[in-house]
Formats: C-alpha cells, sequence, structure tokens
C-alpha cells in the first residue's frame, strides 16, 4: 500500500504508435534522465503501442476487461504522469487521446509532466492541448517540460542522448523536481482530504 513517505510512482506514457515513430528513442533519453536526476523515484513507462485498447469508450462505471484492469491500477497507483509526445498538426496523436480518454478518476489530483518533440514548435502545441485536456480530468500541469525542435532520428545518438546534452538534460531536471514537488504535496493532499 502506498503512503506518504513511500517513494513517488511515475508513469510515463509514450504517446506514438506511428510506424518508425521517434517515441521510443525519446522514451529511452528520458527514462536516462530519471535514473540521473530521480534515482529514488520508481518510474512505469507505457507505451501506448504496446496496449491492445478496446475501440471504444465503456462509459463510466462500466467494469474493465481484465488487461484493461491491469492497466487502469497501474495508472491508479502512480502520483504523478509524463506523457511523451509528439506533435501531428499542431495537435497531439489521437491513439494517445484514446488513451488518456478509457481512464477517469485514475488522472484526478495528480501533477503532469510534458516531453515533446517536433517541427520548429518542437511538439509545444500539442502539450498547449493537452493541459485542456488534462485540466478536465482533475489535473495539475506542471510549468516546464522539455521539447525537441525540428527534430530528427539524427538527433539522438545510438545510446538515446540529444546532441545538446546539457540543455535537455538541464530541463529534464526542473521538470522532475517541479512534477517531484507536486507529487509530494498532492498525494499528501489526497491523504488528508481524498478527493473526489
Amino acid at each position: 500500500m502506498t503512503t506518504t513517505t513511500s517513494p513517488l510512482r511515475v508513469a510515463v506514457v509514450i504517446g506514438s504508435t506511428r510506424d518508425g515513430r521517434l517515441a521510443p528513442t525519446v522514451g529511452t533519453w528520458f527514462k536516462a534522465q530519471t535514473e540521473a536526476h530521480a534515482p529514488g523515484t520508481h518510474f512505469d513507462f507505457i507505451d501506448v503501442a504496446d496496449l491492445d485498447l478496446p475501440d471504444a469508450h465503456p462509459g463510466w462505471g462500466h467494469e474493465h476487461a481484465e488487461h484493461e484492469a491491469e492497466l487502469a491500477a497501474r495508472l491508479h497507483e502512480a502520483d504523478a504522469f509524463v506523457i511523451v509526445t509528439p506533435e501531428y498538426n499542431h495537435s497531439f496523436p489521437a491513439h494517445l487521446k484514446h488513451f488518456i480518454d478509457l481512464h477517469k478518476w485514475e488522472w484526478a489530483a495528480k501533477p503532469v509532466g510534458f516531453v515533446s518533440y517536433g517541427g520548429v514548435s518542437g511538439g509545444l502545441r500539442a502539450v498547449e492541448q493537452l493541459r485542456l485536456v488534462f485540466a478536465e480530468l482533475h489535473c495539475v500541469t506542471v510549468r516546464d517540460g522539455v521539447s525537441f525542435h525540428r527534430v530528427t532520428p539524427d538527433h539522438f545518438a545510438q545510446d538515446g542522448p540529444a546532441h545538446d546534452p546539457e540543455g535537455a538534460s538541464g530541463a529534464a531536471k526542473v521538470l522532475l523536481d517541479q512534477l517531484d514537488w507536486w507529487a509530494h504535496a498532492l498525494r499528501t493532499a489526497r491523504a488528508e482530504r481524498p478527493y473526489n
């Protein structure tokens, strides 16, 4: 059972499912940042491309199928979330939105951070739209994130780090520090006064 003194649990959602996607590479890079900057935190990486999601939302209150219940439990146990997303046509991937919409209270009263990538905007337009989605789900989105602009596979070395390791790593540290603060604060608040 999670207590207010247990190590934080953060679910990292890899949000792209396209063939040839860069998301796993960005996710690998971010995993290295979690090990460097947040060694006491447990990170659970969830790749939307690996999930067998239902085609339609069953409706609130509907019992999840067994594999869906396991996924819902992973989100419920998380104290915070990080979304890794590209930008498609000034927005975020449809499969990511579908994944988010399949759950509701698993997200509530928890912080969400973002790692984005794309063209000139670095995925920030996708992030701004996701902030609206997560506000509807009663989440707190942290101010600072990581964004990779005009990103290509060449932007990353074989093992994942960016060509600008100090700048990107510094941004990841700020994101993780803010996520840590909000995750502790909101976990304590939920324990003292359940959110509903």
